[in-house]
């Protein structure tokens, strides 16, 4: 007879061969009492590099630890939910495929989330820096915490206020069946920066009620690779956060609008190119630029939902949330 699963760490992965290997690694390592059961479960998202390799030599090292399986519709938010599907744990916890984590950080990540008290909870990400930030970009911006992946509330353990990241995050399994899975017209998919996903799905918990817990000492690393220190990148992944907003909340704004966008939005988007274009000073003039990027995005969303619900396209994402939100059961 079998014991059952407590914990199942989920790693959702495209195209990451190379670092997955130091990810998975990291989670063998992890310091979890010998009389916890727990498995660590591979989703391989149409990966077209050796990852399967990667993964299949290192079953063969921890073959009771390690399962790997492959999701062919593509998206993060896709993968995430055939790991939920197909885990066998209690709890489920979420790592990047190109994060490491700290020794002690799936034991302090999911403690408290045996005894049922807590929904889920969500641990630090840190920074690891491969390169000086540049000059445009302070190391403290807020620009940062988004394109680089980085969460560090300034609070000690206990109740969060925000959701936490998809790159350290935890939830109960039972939650999923409750409130739906991860919306699958939220997240990356392929080239896409479209998000959210992880945190629509946090606050989602929060509107109902649920509470989620702040671990402080559960930790992971994410590298700051060089190619995300370019203005390109930062510009490229707020006016996807712009979309990302809109999407998030279906276009469901008060006001007049034009062509589906807001009068005001217009607004702006004239101010800020004005404050962009007046500025001389480099790091506040990127951080109108980044401004203008964002607000630029949330047109181009409002407007594409617009036409969607013009030629009767209606709403994407999961099909259970949409039953839920038509209050069906």
């Amino acid at each position: 007879m079998s014991v059952p699963i407590k914990i199942t760490a989920i790693v959702c992965t495209y195209n990451r061969s190379q670092q997955l290997a130091a990810t998975i690694e990291s989670l063998v390592a992890q310091s979890l009492p010998g009389s916890l059961p727990w498995e660590i479960l591979v989703v391989d998202n149409n990966s077209r590099d050796e990852t399967r390799q990667v993964v299949e030599r290192l079953q063969s090292k921890y073959p009771e630890r390690i399962r790997y399986l492959i999701e062919s519709q593509q998206g993060v938010s896709c993968a995430r939910n055939t790991g939920i599907r197909e885990s066998r744990g209690e709890i489920l916890a979420f790592i990047d495929d190109d994060e490491t984590a700290d020794k002690a950080w799936l034991q302090n990540l999911t403690a408290n989330l045996l005894s049922g008290e807590w929904a889920g909870a969500g641990g630090r990400v840190l920074p690891l820096w491969s390169v000086p930030c540049p000059q445009w970009l302070s190391p403290h911006s807020p620009l940062i915490s988004g394109p680089l992946a980085s969460f560090d509330p300034s609070q000690g353990p206990g109740r969060l206020t925000e959701p936490p990241f998809g790159a350290n995050m935890a939830f109960r399994k039972e939650v999923f069946d409750k409130y739906g899975t991860f919306r699958t017209d939220l997240g990356r998919a392929g080239t896409s920066m479209i998000s959210n996903e992880d945190t629509e799905f946090g606050r989602r918990l929060f509107a109902a009620g649920e509470p989620l817990r702040y671990e402080r000492s559960a930790i992971t690393f994410h590298p700051v690779e060089e190619a995300r220190l370019r203005q390109e990148y930062f510009l490229k992944w707020w006016f996807n956060k712009g979309r990302s907003d809109i999407r998030e909340t279906r276009a469901k704004h008060s006001g007049k609008r034009l062509l589906g966008v807001p009068l005001r939005l217009f607004g702006s988007v004239a101010a800020q190119l004005a404050r962009w274009m007046v500025s001389t000073e480099g790091s506040q003039r990127f951080n109108h630029k980044v401004d203008l990027w964002n607000s630029t995005g949330q047109v181009l969303e409002f407007s594409l939902l617009w036409r969607a619900a013009k030629n009767g396209k209606g709403l994407k994402g999961n099909t259970d949330l949409r039953r839920r939100e038509k209050g069906d059961r």
